[in-house]
């Protein structure tokens, strides 16, 4: 469908945070479609366990395809048990190759405690450079406002919420109700 035709999908921020051993995926509440609030209280981050391994996922996009994805990361984590790497790179083939999951619009961030990846449809697992990452329409601002507070002396936790917060302040399809999950490797 042509952009012109399609109001447009936004509304999400989710951001990652590796700091003092622990993961803190966090992501706003906002669905929006177009210039209209469709939910402000989604659940947009995840506690998997698959095979007893316990990994968080945030996602942007289309909720029914980071489903999806999500289920099929579960599948690969289970045949790969504690390999959160070698399982994002299978799901990322699969996600390019398979003409089914070409189709999927969202982004994931996941982590298993001690590593962090994003994981696109364009084949991508990308590792942060400054264990901060963050995806969706606020997603750059977040991003910002964590890689200026890493240096602080506040927790993992502590800097994903300001961090969201000032996304929340400035990207009009994010919101400030947050859900938050904790890992530790």
């Amino acid at each position: 469908m042509a952009d012109d035709q399609f109001p447009g999908w936004h509304g999400t921020t989710i951001i990652g945070v590796k700091k003092g051993g622990e993961v803190v995926i966090a992501g706003d509440g906002q669905v929006s479609l177009g210039q209209t609030v469709i939910k402000g209280t989604a659940r947009k981050v995840r506690r998997l366990k698959p095979g007893g391994h316990e990994v968080v996922a945030g996602f942007a996009g289309s909720t029914a395809d980071a489903f999806a994805l999500l289920e099929r990361l579960e599948t690969k984590l289970e045949s790969t048990p504690g390999q959160l790497a070698r399982a994002s790179v299978e799901l990322a083939k699969d996600w390019r190759t398979d003409k089914y999951l070409q189709k999927l619009e969202a982004m994931l961030i996941v982590s298993d405690g001690s590593d962090i990846f994003v994981i696109t449809g364009a084949g991508d697992v990308l590792e942060p450079e400054h264990d901060v990452t963050a995806i969706g329409s606020g997603g750059n601002y977040a991003l910002a406002a964590a890689r200026a507070l890493m240096d602080s002396d506040l927790s993992a936790e502590e800097v994903a919420r300001k961090s969201m917060a000032i996304a929340s302040d400035i990207c009009v399809y994010t919101n400030g109700n947050l859900t938050v999950e904790k890992i530790t490797a």
